[in-house]
């Protein structure tokens, strides 16, 4: 399995290529922004109509993380579910594959903006979680203690190499927070040079590089507005 090791607010962590974050001191699998049943309810409310393929492409790649990492706990930070209604009404086959991943584990939905209610689905509803030195939630507070990780702004990042340039979903870090990157299928995103996560990530800030080689590297930000 790809993976980047790297220290956060005095915790171990390995960033997975597949943008899934693995604490393996704590035995915790962390993934954010699944957004199950994301082309459902888009075909149900007029959007694109897209092949239903994103749930269980999503949860394919999740049963590959667990194997490979072997958690006793999950933790989903928000956004699990594209809407707290369409939990109970995915397919009884992509309801039972969740079920299957959660049987022998303790499992942790953390509320989202789109999941705020309890969606349908077992394990536990939080609005957030904490385990010393890390608390989790969806969406990251601005005057939040060190050692916060959350999700919601699904971060990409662009960078020029050898002349091309690169775009990937990464993780973004800094001295205090850590967000991690839309894991499910067909999400969109925010790139990080954008004026909101230039403004929410502190000096120093980096970016993990989702992909095959995730690869650390500073943080691309807006360019400073000339006078």
């Amino acid at each position: 399995m790809n993976r980047l090791v790297f220290d956060f607010c005095g915790a171990t962590l390995e960033a997975l290529g597949s943008g899934a974050l693995h604490w393996p001191a704590a035995r915790t699998l962390v993934v954010s922004d699944l957004h199950l049943g994301k082309c459902a309810r888009g075909a149900a409310t007029g959007g694109a109509a897209l092949p239903p393929y994103d749930t269980r492409e999503t949860l394919a790649r999740l049963a590959r993380d667990i194997a490979a990492t072997e958690p006793e706990r999950v933790i989903c930070l928000g956004d699990s579910f594209d809407s707290v209604a369409i939990g109970a009404a995915l397919p009884s086959e992509e309801r039972a594959r969740i079920a299957a991943l959660q049987t022998g584990r303790d499992w942790i939905w953390i509320e989202g903006n789109h999941d705020p209610g309890h969606v349908g689905a077992g394990g536990t509803h939080l609005e957030t979680w904490a385990q010393a030195p890390l608390a989790f939630r969806h969406i990251t507070v601005p005057a939040s203690d060190a050692g916060e990780v959350s999700g919601h702004y699904h971060p990409k990042a662009r960078i020029l190499l050898r002349g091309r340039a690169l775009s990937r979903a990464c993780f973004l870090m800094d001295s205090e927070r850590l967000m991690l990157p839309a894991y499910g299928a067909y999400t969109g995103g925010l790139w990080t040079h954008s004026a909101t996560l230039s403004r929410l990530m502190g000096p120093g800030a980096e970016v993990i590089l989702c992909g095959e080689r995730p690869a650390r590297l500073p943080m691309p930000r807006a360019e400073a507005r000339r006078a």
